[in-house]
């Protein structure tokens, strides 16, 4: 026979679980996306919050650890829709994507900025597995991804908001 510590802990887990899954059903999958960098705090926030309610040594602990995940979620789905609704609500909570290679040249200023090295554009470029002369454009997304472009037209509205993008150019 199990422990009783084990099985609240079962239980807990399971009920937790199915809780999140409810929410990201009503609220959307767009939930647990990692689209901005918001998204992905929220999404490591409910990881934990889940963890909480699974080992919570008591009810009142396991409400809380609910509530949070429940307050959690509803306030990214609030703030989802201000983004959409409000252009300047979105430029203030979001970063702009940065063109950190351009043609093949690094720009230096924007890998300062971002606290990108150079070793990091290396990876991707071989993750990639492109030569850096086919490289038309390498963007720091606001995910924090890094995304390398080939061949790539930057023009609107792929090129929209990218910082150091110029549109209608390639990649520039």
């Amino acid at each position: 026979m199990l422990p009783d510590t084990v099985l609240r802990g079962i239980v807990q887990a399971s009920l937790a679980l199915v809780w999140v899954i409810l929410l990201v059903r009503m609220i959307g999958a767009r939930t647990l996306s990692k689209m901005t960098a918001f998204d992905f705090v929220v999404t490591l926030a409910t990881g934990s919050l889940l963890a909480a309610a699974g080992s919570s040594k008591d009810d009142d602990a396991f409400a809380q650890a609910i509530a949070a995940m429940t307050t959690l979620l509803l306030v990214q789905l609030a703030l989802a829709w201000a983004r959409r609704r409000f252009d300047w609500f979105r430029q203030g909570i979001e970063n702009q994507p940065l063109v950190l290679m351009r043609n093949g040249d690094f720009i230096d200023s924007a890998l300062r900025q971002s606290r990108v090295a150079r070793s990091d554009i290396y990876v991707k470029i071989r993750q990639a597995d492109v030569a850096i002369d086919r490289v038309s454009a390498i963007i720091l997304e606001t995910t924090g991804d890094i995304s390398v472009l080939t061949n790539t037209i930057l023009e609107e509205p792929l090129s929209a908001g990218i910082r150091g993008a110029d549109a209608g150019g390639r990649a520039a």
